[in-house]
């Protein structure tokens, strides 16, 4: 009989989502892990997997990478709520000192029919990439760094252009939203070009290039729950969503025109 290998003296029950592929059914299996508190979320599934992997079962699939709150993988509600309890916090960074000994834990993959479920927790968030491609870059020859303030912009413009730019494209915003809209998403991403003076050549081609790209990638539409502000690890603002339409708006006009 395989012992069960104490890692501290945190007992966590977790419920976590088991899905073979897209297409098949799924259900929560539930599993005891011990854990301490120093250790990150990712790292308790990491247990859990070592424990399955001993046992002869097989490991539960999730997404990641970095660790550091960067990449964005690590897409999974936590009790419900993209990434976990903690406000700002991807769940690579959510460690357990925010729980006490003997809590369940129910661990899911993002719900939203854009995203689908790959296998367990993994999703299938490649739209995304799909959506900057429609619109995401700059034709213009860059050419190396160029010297500080060599290119004059306003710093409200550039201050705003970096809050969009720190998006990390994890899809915390359509997992809370109840629309599973991905404004928030691609109003980021289409600010950090729109408010830079780099950016202006393709300014109208990307506002239409990027939101008809996300309608067709099945996201729904923004009702302003806020929700995606809420959930967004990297606080990125909903202001964004209020420029992107004035974007497609303009861009629009002008294409009639």
């Amino acid at each position: 009989m395989i012992q069960k290998k104490n890692h501290g003296d945190l007992r966590i029950v977790l419920e976590v989502w088991r899905q073979n592929g897209p297409g098949a059914p799924g259900a929560f299996e539930e599993h005891e892990v011990m854990a301490n508190e120093h250790m990150s979320f990712l790292e308790l599934l990491d247990v859990l997997n070592e424990q399955l992997v001993e046992s002869g079962q097989e490991p539960f699939v999730f997404e990641h990478d970095c660790r550091e709150g960067i990449c964005g993988s690590c897409s999974m509600t936590i009790d419900g709520k993209p990434h976990g309890p903690r406000d700002r916090t991807t769940a690579c960074q959510l460690h357990m000192r925010e729980y006490r000994n003997g809590d369940r834990v129910r661990v899911e993959p993002w719900r939203a029919n854009a995203f689908p479920v790959v296998k367990d927790l993994m999703t299938d968030r490649s739209a995304f990439d799909r959506i900057q491609q429609a619109g995401g870059y700059v034709s213009i020859n860059t050419g190396s760094a160029p010297d500080a303030h060599a290119m004059p912009v306003n710093k409200e413009n550039a201050d705003m252009a970096f809050d969009a730019a720190a998006c990390i494209g994890c899809g915390a915003c359509v997992a809370a939203c109840p629309n599973a809209s991905a404004m928030l998403f691609t109003s980021a991403k289409l600010s950090q070009y729109t408010l830079l003076p780099q950016g202006q050549p393709e300014r109208d081609q990307r506002a239409l290039g990027m939101v008809e790209q996300m309608d067709a990638e099945g996201f729904g539409n923004c009702t302003n729950h806020y929700e995606c502000e809420a959930a967004c690890p990297k606080g990125i603002s909903v202001t964004n969503i209020a420029r992107m339409n004035r974007e497609y708006t303009r861009a629009t006009l002008r294409r009639r025109n």
